[in-house]
Protein backbone atom coordinates (compact mmCIF):
# COMPACT_ATOMS: atom_id res chain seq x y z
CA UNK A 1 0.00 0.00 0.00
CA UNK A 2 1.33 3.39 -1.00
CA UNK A 3 -0.40 6.60 0.00
CA UNK A 4 0.48 9.89 -1.67
CA UNK A 5 -1.36 13.20 -1.53
CA UNK A 6 -2.53 16.07 0.63
CA UNK A 7 -6.29 16.21 1.12
CA UNK A 8 -8.42 18.48 3.33
CA UNK A 9 -11.34 17.17 5.37
CA UNK A 10 -13.49 18.11 8.37
CA UNK A 11 -14.40 16.19 11.46
CA UNK A 12 -17.99 16.23 12.65
CA UNK A 13 -19.14 17.01 16.23
CA UNK A 14 -18.33 13.46 17.35
CA UNK A 15 -14.84 13.41 15.81
CA UNK A 16 -15.77 11.29 12.80
CA UNK A 17 -13.94 12.03 9.58
CA UNK A 18 -14.13 10.58 6.09
CA UNK A 19 -10.90 8.95 4.96
CA UNK A 20 -10.24 10.57 1.56
CA UNK A 21 -11.56 8.45 -1.30
CA UNK A 22 -8.13 7.96 -2.89
CA UNK A 23 -6.77 6.53 0.39
CA UNK A 24 -9.93 4.55 1.08
CA UNK A 25 -9.65 2.79 -2.31
CA UNK A 26 -6.10 1.72 -1.47
CA UNK A 27 -7.16 0.44 1.95
CA UNK A 28 -10.15 -1.42 0.53
CA UNK A 29 -7.99 -2.87 -2.26
CA UNK A 30 -5.74 -4.31 0.44
CA UNK A 31 -8.74 -5.74 2.31
CA UNK A 32 -8.19 -3.31 5.18
CA UNK A 33 -11.25 -2.34 7.24
CA UNK A 34 -9.30 -1.38 10.37
CA UNK A 35 -6.35 0.92 10.95
CA UNK A 36 -4.06 1.57 13.88
CA UNK A 37 -3.84 5.16 15.17
CA UNK A 38 -1.13 6.75 17.25
CA UNK A 39 0.38 10.16 17.72
CA UNK A 40 3.54 10.61 15.69
CA UNK A 41 6.77 10.15 17.65
CA UNK A 42 8.27 13.43 16.40
CA UNK A 43 5.50 15.72 15.13
CA UNK A 44 2.16 16.97 16.44
CA UNK A 45 0.11 14.87 14.07
CA UNK A 46 -1.66 11.53 14.10
CA UNK A 47 -0.57 8.53 12.04
CA UNK A 48 -2.86 5.90 10.55
CA UNK A 49 -1.22 2.55 9.94
CA UNK A 50 -2.88 -0.14 7.85
CA UNK A 51 -2.56 -3.33 9.87
CA UNK A 52 0.17 -4.71 7.59
CA UNK A 53 2.27 -1.54 7.97
CA UNK A 54 1.70 -1.51 11.72
CA UNK A 55 2.96 -5.08 12.02
CA UNK A 56 6.04 -4.23 9.93
CA UNK A 57 6.77 -1.26 12.22
CA UNK A 58 6.42 -3.44 15.31
CA UNK A 59 8.72 -6.08 13.83
CA UNK A 60 11.30 -3.42 12.94
CA UNK A 61 11.13 -1.83 16.39
CA UNK A 62 11.31 -5.20 18.12
CA UNK A 63 14.38 -6.13 16.04
CA UNK A 64 16.19 -3.04 17.32
CA UNK A 65 15.27 -3.53 20.98
CA UNK A 66 16.63 -6.00 23.49
CA UNK A 67 13.70 -7.74 25.16
CA UNK A 68 15.78 -8.13 28.33
CA UNK A 69 16.79 -4.47 28.58
CA UNK A 70 14.38 -2.66 30.92
CA UNK A 71 14.75 0.70 29.13
CA UNK A 72 14.00 -0.95 25.79
CA UNK A 73 10.92 -2.59 27.29
CA UNK A 74 9.68 0.82 28.47
CA UNK A 75 10.17 2.26 24.98
CA UNK A 76 8.32 -0.64 23.38
CA UNK A 77 5.56 -0.46 25.98
CA UNK A 78 5.05 3.26 25.41
CA UNK A 79 5.01 2.81 21.64
CA UNK A 80 2.30 0.12 21.74
CA UNK A 81 0.34 1.57 24.66
CA UNK A 82 -0.26 4.81 22.77
CA UNK A 83 -2.06 3.10 19.89
CA UNK A 84 -5.73 2.55 19.19
CA UNK A 85 -7.39 0.28 16.65
CA UNK A 86 -10.05 2.08 14.59
CA UNK A 87 -12.71 0.52 12.41
CA UNK A 88 -13.59 2.10 9.10
CA UNK A 89 -17.40 2.30 8.97
CA UNK A 90 -19.52 1.49 5.92
CA UNK A 91 -19.42 5.17 4.90
CA UNK A 92 -15.60 5.27 4.92
CA UNK A 93 -15.28 7.19 8.18
CA UNK A 94 -13.17 6.70 11.27
CA UNK A 95 -13.82 8.10 14.73
CA UNK A 96 -10.87 10.09 16.04
CA UNK A 97 -10.86 9.80 19.83
CA UNK A 98 -10.99 13.19 21.59
CA UNK A 99 -7.72 12.43 23.42
CA UNK A 100 -5.86 11.98 20.14
CA UNK A 101 -7.44 15.06 18.60
CA UNK A 102 -6.17 17.02 21.61
CA UNK A 103 -2.66 15.59 21.26
CA UNK A 104 -2.51 16.76 17.64
CA UNK A 105 -4.29 20.08 18.21
CA UNK A 106 -7.13 19.07 15.90
CA UNK A 107 -10.31 21.10 16.24
CA UNK A 108 -12.32 20.41 13.10
CA UNK A 109 -10.41 20.97 9.87
CA UNK A 110 -7.71 18.45 9.04
CA UNK A 111 -5.32 17.50 6.28
CA UNK A 112 -4.56 13.92 5.38
CA UNK A 113 -1.04 13.49 4.03
CA UNK A 114 -0.05 10.24 2.33
CA UNK A 115 3.33 9.15 3.64
CA UNK A 116 4.01 6.02 1.57
CA UNK A 117 2.79 3.17 3.81
CA UNK A 118 1.04 5.39 6.39
CA UNK A 119 -1.33 8.36 6.44
CA UNK A 120 -0.76 11.42 8.62
CA UNK A 121 -3.63 13.52 9.96
CA UNK A 122 -2.72 17.13 10.74
CA UNK A 123 -4.65 20.04 12.18
CA UNK A 124 -5.13 22.23 9.10
CA UNK A 125 -3.79 25.31 10.94
CA UNK A 126 -0.43 23.60 11.49
CA UNK A 127 0.07 23.29 7.74
CA UNK A 128 -0.56 26.93 6.87
CA UNK A 129 3.14 27.28 6.13
CA UNK A 130 5.47 24.71 4.56
CA UNK A 131 7.48 22.29 6.69
CA UNK A 132 10.64 24.01 5.45
CA UNK A 133 11.40 26.77 2.99
CA UNK A 134 11.75 25.82 -0.68
CA UNK A 135 15.46 26.65 -0.45
CA UNK A 136 15.98 24.41 2.60
CA UNK A 137 14.02 21.63 0.92
CA UNK A 138 15.99 21.72 -2.32
CA UNK A 139 19.30 21.88 -0.46
CA UNK A 140 18.46 18.95 1.84
CA UNK A 141 16.95 16.98 -1.03
CA UNK A 142 20.13 17.42 -3.06
CA UNK A 143 22.28 16.23 -0.14
CA UNK A 144 20.16 13.13 0.31
CA UNK A 145 19.97 12.24 -3.37
CA UNK A 146 23.65 12.68 -4.21
CA UNK A 147 26.17 9.88 -3.86
CA UNK A 148 27.07 9.37 -0.21
CA UNK A 149 24.04 11.28 1.06
CA UNK A 150 21.02 10.07 2.95
CA UNK A 151 21.11 7.11 5.31
CA UNK A 152 24.90 6.75 5.25
CA UNK A 153 25.33 10.13 6.99
CA UNK A 154 23.26 9.04 9.99
CA UNK A 155 24.86 5.67 10.49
Amino acid sequence: MRFIGNIEAKTDNKGRVFIPACFRRILQGGGCDKVMLRKDVYQDCLVLYPLESWNEQLDLLRSKLDKWNSRHQIIFRQFVADVEELSIDSNGRILLPKRYMGLAGIKQEVRFIGMDDTIEIWAKEKLEKPFMTPEEFSSEFEKIMTVGGGKDERE
